[in-house]
C-alpha cells in the first residue's frame, strides 16, 4: 500500500518544466458530493492518525475515529463512479499525465491508490492546532448518517459558490 501512495503523490507530483499548475475547473455541487462521499473515510482516517498524539487521551476523534472512517466507507462503491468523474476532471490541473495513467489501470488499483493518497496528505499537511477543531466538529457530525454528512458538506460550499466564495482548498464549486 506505502508503494502504490508513493507512486501516485510522484504521479501527482506538478511535472518540472511546465508552468505552474493550473487552476482547477470548478466541480457542481453532485461532482464535489460525490468526491466528498468517497474520500471522507480516508480524510477521517488521515486525521485520526495525525491528530492521536496531539489530542488528549478522552478524545472523541482517538476512541472513534476509525469506526466513523469504516461506516462512511460503506458508500464508496456508490461514489466511485461520481467521485472517478471529478477527480479525472481537476487531476489535469495537478498533472496532465494522471489521466492517461487513470485510464490504464482497473478501478480498483486507481482507488487503492487514491485512498492512500488522500489519507497520507492529510497525515502529512493538517496542521495539528486544529486538531481540537476537527474532534468537535466529527464528533457533531457523527450521529448523522454518512449520506448527510457528504451532502452537508457539499450544501455548506455551494452556498459559498453561490456568493462567489465556493472553495475547498483549491477545489471550486461551479455557481448554481
Amino acid at each position: 500500500m506505502r508503494r502504490f501512495a508513493l507512486a501516485l503523490a510522484a504521479l501527482l507530483a506538478p511535472v518540472s518544466g511546465l508552468a505552474a499548475a493550473a487552476e482547477p475547473p470548478c466541480l457542481s455541487p453532485g461532482e464535489f458530493g460525490a468526491l466528498s462521499t468517497y474520500s471522507l473515510p480516508s480524510l477521517i482516517s488521515g486525521t485520526t492518525q495525525r491528530c492521536a498524539a496531539s489530542l488528549p487521551a478522552d478524545a472523541w476523534l482517538r476512541a472513534n475515529g476509525g469506526g466513523l472512517a469504516d461506516r462512511y466507507a460503506s458508500l464508496r462503491p456508490r461514489a466511485w463512479p461520481g467521485a472517478k468523474a471529478a477527480f479525472v476532471k481537476v487531476a489535469p490541473s495537478v498533472n496532465p499525465m494522471v489521466v492517461d495513467v487513470m485510464d490504464k489501470l482497473p478501478d480498483e488499483t486507481i482507488q487503492q491508490l487514491v485512498n492512500a493518497w488522500m489519507e497520507a496528505l492529510v497525515v502529512q499537511q493538517l496542521p495539528v492546532e486544529r486538531c481540537g477543531k476537527i474532534d468537535r466538529l466529527l464528533r457533531l457530525l457523527s450521529p448523522l448518517p454518512p449520506e448527510s454528512t457528504a451532502e452537508l458538506l457539499g450544501l455548506a460550499i455551494g452556498f459559498g459558490a453561490k456568493s462567489g466564495g465556493g472553495r475547498f482548498g483549491k477545489l471550486a464549486i461551479c455557481p448554481a
